[in-house]
């Protein structure tokens, strides 16, 4: 990614990267017995905001949240890690990339993947205001492969919200409500 002249320079992506881990309790559960999906969007959105505070020097605020996959249950005891980076930045954006695993607390075995997601953050001033991010600087292949992916996400996202806009449009000149 190249820089422009006047805007900030760029960090690599190790820089804001996070792990966020927690035991789940009881208090986690559903009516099924295991974690609310809830409860797991939310520690996705927490480790997600994080890196997007740092990522962006300042304060950032959810956006959007794409493709969140539930994999496979978290059950009471499990000790979560959802680990978060930033994949891609436009001017005053950022895509957030998260995995989440789970493993028991109390186990020697492998943490497995239950669930990712995608967010997209806007990083705003004191007055809530967009204001401009560092480009994000990839460090590895994988990097660049999440980099991107990230930016044909976004092309889908402008695409998909582009669609629904003349679709109202088109209705409403048709005389249906929006």
């Amino acid at each position: 990614m190249t820089e422009i002249a006047g805007d900030p320079p760029g960090k690599p992506i190790s820089a804001s990267r996070t792990t966020l881990s927690h035991i789940m309790t009881a208090n986690d559960t559903n009516l099924l017995g295991t974690v609310h999906g809830g409860v797991i969007m939310k520690l996705v959105d927490d480790a997600a905001g994080a890196v997007a505070g740092r990522h962006s020097g300042g304060p950032a605020v959810t956006a959007s949240m794409d493709e969140m996959a539930f994999l496979a249950p978290v059950r009471v005891g499990d000790l979560v890690h959802v680990k978060a980076q930033c994949n891609w930045t436009g001017r005053t954006s950022m895509e957030i990339g998260v995995r989440v695993l789970a493993e028991r607390w109390n186990e020697s075995t492998p943490a497995t993947q239950v669930g990712s997601a995608y967010l997209v953050f806007a990083a705003v001033d004191a007055e809530g205001k967009p204001r401009t991010v560092p480009p994000v600087l990839p460090e590895t292949e994988q990097d660049e492969r999440r980099f991107q992916e990230a930016q044909i996400r976004r092309t889908h996202r402008l695409a998909r919200r582009q669609a629904i806009m003349a679709l109202r449009e088109e209705r409403a000149a048709q005389g249906f409500e929006a």
